[in-house]
């Protein structure tokens, strides 16, 4: 699929506390993508969902809550690490975040993931048709 494509520098993650982005996967499913400052590697990437539920951890103008090393679900604060995605406490105890890979180099973070599209950066705002054709039906409840 897509290759190498540069995201973000190591920095600009670290200041922030998260960075979030769009990708679409093999099968055409969208998806947002946070990454988070790992002190093993620098930054990692995982999908912007709490595996309990379908509850954002990076919300946009808030960012995600990183506390000891930990993204923090603000729905029912599991915390997963931000190096392993792996999750031991809370309604998603026993859990793993789906990953995404990047690689860092020279201070850039690059999505190297081949089973993925970059579709860019922040999250999908679905009012605004976003990367997807709009409904057209005329329907309303």
């Amino acid at each position: 699929m897509s290759g190498r494509y540069r995201l973000t520098s190591i920095e600009t993650v670290r200041e922030s506390g998260s960075w979030l982005f769009r990708i679409r996967d093999a099968h055409g499913a969208r998806e947002e993508v946070i990454l988070v400052p790992c002190e093993e590697s620098g930054v990692e990437a995982w999908s912007n969902n709490c595996t309990h539920e379908d509850q954002r951890l990076h919300r946009e103008g808030v960012g995600a809550t990183i506390r000891n090393s930990g993204i923090v679900c603000p729905r029912h604060g599991s915390i997963f690490d931000t190096c392993s995605g792996d999750c031991d406490n809370g309604e998603a105890a026993g859990t793993t975040l789906p990953s995404v890979e990047v690689t860092v180099e020279d201070g850039q973070v690059y999505l190297t993931d081949d089973d993925v599209d970059y579709l860019g950066s922040g999250g999908f705002d679905d009012s605004s048709g976003d990367d997807g054709p709009d409904s057209t039906s005329h329907l309303q409840l």
